[in-house]
């Protein structure tokens, strides 16, 4: 153990393409988001009376930021910037098992801060984090890699995950939107409460949906679509939308309900030879 911790940090040091080095080899980032561990620390502060990251323009960190790097036998590429990327899917979140461990960029995790861990954002970057479920929207601080667990794409700290209202879940479905710390935030009106108790904003979303594709062509959605059908899966349809004054053939699964059946049934796409899904908005 010594030696492999030893061999994790020279990596940090030296930036190199493997795995972050904050945890033990085999325990992923994201491991006590999915088993709902309860925190043993008591907050200094309640979660709703902490402030959003203020996003700041700050140097590429030197640690955290290789090209690219393995975990778990799956490469994953840092990207060169942050602008423009939005992303739509399940976050977890990790808590004292971790509080005090070194991240990504080589800071200490604060379970109680408002930070968050992503496998290709460039660190640190600051994101808006919106639970599409309610409506709760926050800011937080990207300072960590993960989360390497299941279809998670974004893994937030104790705080932040309270402020969104997913701890009791452990998961929930969200958007990720990366922030320019030079350009004015926008006013979002789904901002999360400040003072208790926590109201609960109407959801933002109408329908939760699985993509398992999209087609310039309408004959390769329905292909597609008749795969899907034909091979057991339920609520397949295509949807047509202009994408740039173009004509996209989108095929999608669903209503889902819930995180667990959105797992579920992106494994068996998976198994079917869909390996691209994703979560998609009415």
């Amino acid at each position: 153990m010594a030696a492999a911790t030893l061999v994790m940090l020279g990596c940090l040091l030296a930036s190199c393409a493997s795995a972050p080095a904050r945890r033990e080899p085999g325990t992923p980032l994201g491991a006590a988001a999915e088993t709902k561990t309860t925190p043993s620390l008591i907050p200094p502060v309640p979660p709703e009376d902490v402030p959003d990251a203020v996003p700041r323009v700050e140097p590429r960190s030197r640690y955290g930021n290789p090209p690219f790097y393995d975990v778990f036998g799956k490469r994953y590429t840092v990207l060169a910037s942050s602008t423009g990327y939005v992303e739509r899917g399940v976050a977890s979140w990790y808590g004292p098992g971790f509080h005090e461990e070194r991240t990504s960029t080589g800071e200490p995790y604060d379970m109680f801060g408002m930070t968050a861990a992503h496998k290709t954002l460039p660190l640190p970057a600051y994101v808006r984090v919106t639970n599409l479920q309610n409506g709760r929207s926050i800011v937080v601080r990207v300072n960590d890699r993960g989360p390497f667990v299941g279809n998670r794409i974004i893994d937030l700290s104790y705080t932040a995950a309270a402020k969104l209202d997913m701890l009791r879940n452990g998961t929930a479905f969200v958007e990720v939107r990366a922030i320019d710390p030079s350009a004015p935030e926008p006013v979002v009106l789904a901002a999360t409460p400040s003072l208790p108790p926590l109201a609960s904003p109407a959801p933002l979303a109408t329908g939760l949906f699985i993509q398992a594709g999209a087609f310039a062509k309408p004959e390769n959605a329905e292909r597609l679509a008749g795969k899907l059908r034909g091979g057991g899966f339920g609520g397949v349809f295509v949807r047509e939308s202009d994408v740039a004054g173009r004509k996209l053939y989108r095929v999608r699964i669903g209503p889902v309900p819930d995180v667990t059946e959105f797992d579920r049934v992106v494994a068996a796409l998976g198994q079917a030879g869909v390996s691209n899904a994703h979560l998609a908005l009415d």
